[in-house]
């Protein structure tokens, strides 16, 4: 059996715009990306701390150091650019692995530059 355990986090990203004529995702600075250990097209869940709004998506991402935290789609209704969001990717472990786990937690400044 396994658990779906946290792997990593994006802890208050500021939200940069919103493109409701994308497809769907969420563009990343890849700086960020890189320090959470995450992947284009991983699967994440964004929590909307102004609106308490949760959703899923997928990564997809946008140039290294551009601070661009970038809702697209569908999900670009449910938030406004400035909002804070918190980016969380999950993994199945058993519980061996989770027992030892320690998740990957990325702290972010107002430019969304890793502190």
């Amino acid at each position: 059996m396994q658990r779906f355990m946290l792997r990593s986090k994006i802890h208050r990203a500021t939200l940069t715009g919103t493109d409701i004529d994308y497809e769907g995702s969420i563009a990343i600075d890849r700086l960020l990306i890189d320090a959470a250990q995450m992947l284009p097209g991983e699967q994440v869940h964004v929590l909307n701390v102004n609106s308490g709004v949760r959703l899923v998506t997928y990564v997809i991402e946008a140039p290294a150091g551009s601070g661009v935290m970038l809702l697209n789609g569908p999900a670009a209704r449910l938030a406004v650019p400035g909002d804070k969001v918190v980016i969380l990717s999950y993994s199945g472990m058993t519980d061996e692995e989770a027992l030892a786990w320690h998740p990957i937690i990325v702290f972010v400044d107002e430019k969304n530059r890793q502190k």
